[in-house]
């Protein structure tokens, strides 16, 4: 089993505290920027204000991406599900706190 750490994300200036195992940091520090870069430029295009919009803006654009990206290769496997749906799960935690 994987050791347990917390692991500090900056999004929009803020920073998050998440606790995932050491196999899962990597990913979770890249779909955190990911995230932020996706925010800043919802946020700099000045076409949308408040934090909350930004978010859920990100999160669909990225959600689209994700669908996009299952229609052109192969299926999910149930341990790519797995680790989607905690990364799912570490994000909707993350945007309940903005």
């Amino acid at each position: 089993m994987s050791k347990q750490n917390t692991v500090s994300l900056n999004i929009l200036g803020k920073e998050y505290k998440i606790i995932c195992t050491e196999d899962e940091q990597a990913d979770l520090i890249t779909s955190a920027q990911e995230l932020d870069q996706q925010m800043r430029e919802i946020r700099h295009s000045g076409k949308v204000s408040g934090g909350e919009r930004v978010a859920v803006l990100a999160a669909l654009n990225l959600a689209h991406e994700l669908v996009q990206s299952k229609g052109n290769s192969r299926p999910v496997t149930p341990g790519l599900a797995k680790k989607l749906n905690k990364m799912y799960f570490k994000i909707e935690t993350v945007l309940k706190n903005v």
